[in-house]
């Protein structure tokens, strides 16, 4: 059965490396396939001792254990939260190896392996803490995780309860009974499944994450145009409902005189200012080159005006540095509204294209809106 595990948990190592290597990304795979190895070391090494005990080899899985659930630990809130795993790895592992040294050299080794299972018990139950805490990411996966990990916890907290109920405080050889055998086999089941599971919801975050960036302009981090109509395509837009569009002014000059790397920092800096005034359900999107949107829902005209006044007048304001001298831009934007019955996605936008549009053909830097309806 100790071999069993040992195998089982070699072939999880092995897995976590390949994912990990093949991306390099998700870094929590190495702390937690580091961790497993370490705990494959645990199981070699009770393994001899069970064979042969000696106080060396006691020493040698009580570390191993200590040190691959706190890698363990290291890893869930490395996962959950993007904390890194090294204080609190290394705080966990040894906090626990250091109650158990004082013992072993007492010659109770008993004791220390009371402490062991009960280290391990807390550990074990921290790290279903931090999945439990999270489950909000991905309910189901994340609590079936955290019952799997306290599982083991309660398997491990029933050996150390053996060990004290037979007040076992020197024993000279491994301990053997129930809670052992229970130990070892949900070991072996607990981490075939969270192996598995913590792939599968690693995948699953890749995808998500994936999917966000397609929707995701990279330069200016504002929504692209697939996000627009995927958010707000199947949308009714009321009475209170707009959408504003903005033009950079003279914007191809701004590339022929000052390069394309000035016109990004212009696009960047745009959406930096709209993002700045957006109220938090507003999103904004860009449309494309120089052309953005902002959908403004729950807003009056009154208010739609003022908030894309104040966005014009701040970007107006705004200067940047380059190498022939200073630059301020400016920008046009036309507002459509929706109405009480109800508008689609295309004819607000239609509205606020016109508008734009008006917008430049009186002189740009202005602002212009449409409040009429479409007919058929």
């Amino acid at each position: 059965m100790l071999l069993a595990v040992g195998f089982s948990g070699v072939c999880l190592s092995a897995t976590l490396l390949g994912v990990w290597t093949s991306t390099r990304r998700d870094s929590f795979l190495l702390t937690w396939a580091f961790g497993v190895l370490l705990l494959v070391g645990h199981v070699l090494v009770y393994w001899n001792y069970v064979q042969a005990p000696s106080l060396p080899l006691l020493a040698g899985f009580v570390a191993f254990l200590a040190a691959g659930l706190a890698f363990l630990y290291g890893a869930a809130r490395q996962f959950c939260s993007g904390q890194s795993p090294l204080r609190s790895s290394l705080l966990a592992g040894l906090t626990v190896f250091a109650l158990e040294v004082p013992l072993l050299l007492a010659g109770y080794d008993g004791a220390a392996m009371m402490v062991e299972n009960f280290g391990a018990l807390t550990v074990l139950g921290l790290t279903a803490w931090v999945y439990f805490r999270h489950r909000s990411d991905a309910p189901i996966p994340m609590v079936a995780l955290a019952a799997m990990y306290m599982a083991c916890a309660v398997s491990f907290g029933l050996c150390g309860l053996m060990l004290v109920l037979n007040g076992r405080w020197t024993i000279g050889h491994a301990p053997q009974n129930w809670a052992e055998d229970l130990s070892i086999m949900v070991a072996v089941a607990s981490m075939t499944g969270i192996g598995a599971l913590s792939l599968a919801l690693n995948q699953a975050r890749n995808a998500a994450r994936h999917r966000a960036a397609s929707l995701r302009d990279p330069l200016t981090g504002a929504m692209n145009r697939r996000a627009l109509f995927s958010r707000h395509g199947e949308r009714s837009f009321g009475a209170y409902m707009a959408i504003a569009m903005f033009d950079l002014d003279h914007f191809k000059r701004i590339n022929d005189t000052h390069g394309h790397a000035t016109g990004d920092r212009v696009l960047f800096s745009f959406a930096e200012v709209a993002r700045r005034h957006s109220r938090t359900n507003d999103d904004l999107i860009r449309l494309g080159g120089e052309e953005f949107a902002l959908v403004m829902p729950r807003i009056t005209e009154e208010q739609a005006q003022a908030l894309v006044r104040l966005i014009s007048e701040d970007f107006a304001a705004t200067a940047m540095t380059t190498d022939l001298g200073p630059l301020s831009c400016t920008v046009s934007a036309g507002i459509g509204f929706g109405h009480a019955e109800g508008a689609r996605l295309e004819e607000v936008l239609h509205k606020a294209d016109a508008a734009l549009y008006a917008a430049k053909r009186n002189g740009r830097n202005r602002i212009e809106y449409k409040n009429w309806r479409l007919v058929g």
